[in-house]
């Protein structure tokens, strides 16, 4: 993903400077030796062409939506395996391309939220998570219940969760509703098993946020990073809020599910 925006950042910016700098300087040349439009370079040619379409691309990629496809069963029951989701990229603030960095305030994420972000111990990969923790929360998590500043948060059971394709290995799990403050939302949690993965207590420093998955006993989250348990605010890539397409493999011949097509993020 980090080598794909830096290729169209670089083949846009290269078009664009072979395209102006042939209006201003070669073309002027050209006509003035009465060279006939024939007589153009290929090179300036294709980037007339193609930067119109690259900028466009790289603005919308940028600043406006990006695609993202959900690679793992951490955010089950919510997300699927083959989801493809739009991000929003403003939601955060602008960022730059490739260095991520904020250039313009716009928002800050808020309890409930799925983001996406580059996690803190491998920056070149974009996760997706839900924002759990705000800065100064106290966040807890012991044997299936999230505490919240010394809160339990509630749930509500609905029953044994059946998965679909490569998420049927989830199924027999339990199905909830988590009443997360300000917002509420389903988990997967396999509820019979004596000593379930990620406990523990953290306080939220300042710019940084609490996240987990979903799919709470099978998400690699930050109850278990080890450098640091908090995502850093400059790693923040969007908000993610529209399913467009659920399928698998090279043109949808594996799995499809149309009716995923147009759901919220929730």
């Amino acid at each position: 993903m980090k080598w794909f925006e830096i290729g169209l950042v670089t083949l846009t910016f290269a078009t664009g400077i072979i395209w102006l700098l042939d209006k201003l300087f070669f073309a002027r040349r050209r006509a003035a030796r009465g060279g006939l439009l024939d007589d153009e370079p290929v090179v300036v040619d294709y980037s007339r062409a193609f930067f119109p379409v690259l900028a466009v691309v790289l603005v919308l990629r940028s600043f406006i939506a990006e695609p993202y496809k959900i690679p793992s069963s951490s955010m089950m029951p919510n997300l699927l395996i083959g989801d493809f989701i739009l991000v929003n990229k403003f939601a955060y603030g602008l960022r730059l391309p490739v260095t991520n960095r904020k250039f313009v305030a716009l928002g800050e994420p808020a309890r409930g939220d799925v983001a996406v972000f580059k996690p803190p111990h491998d920056p070149d990969q974009n996760w997706i998570k839900r924002v759990i923790g705000l800065p100064g929360d106290r966040i807890g998590f012991h044997g299936d219940t999230l505490y919240v500043n010394g809160e339990a948060v509630q749930y509500r059971a609905i029953g044994p969760y059946t998965g679909t394709g490569r998420g049927a290995e989830m199924t027999g799990a339990t199905l909830l509703v988590e009443d997360l403050p300000g917002r509420s939302h389903q988990v997967l949690e396999w509820i019979d098993r004596a000593n379930p993965s990620g406990q523990g207590d953290w306080t939220v420093p300042d710019g940084h946020y609490f996240v987990m998955g979903d799919n709470r006993d099978n998400s690699e989250d930050s109850r278990f990073w080890m450098q640091t348990n908090f995502l850093p605010e400059e790693n923040l890539r969007g908000k993610a809020f529209l399913i467009w397409l659920n399928c698998e493999g090279w043109f949808c011949k594996g799995s499809f599910d149309p009716s995923r097509i147009g759901t919220s993020i929730k």
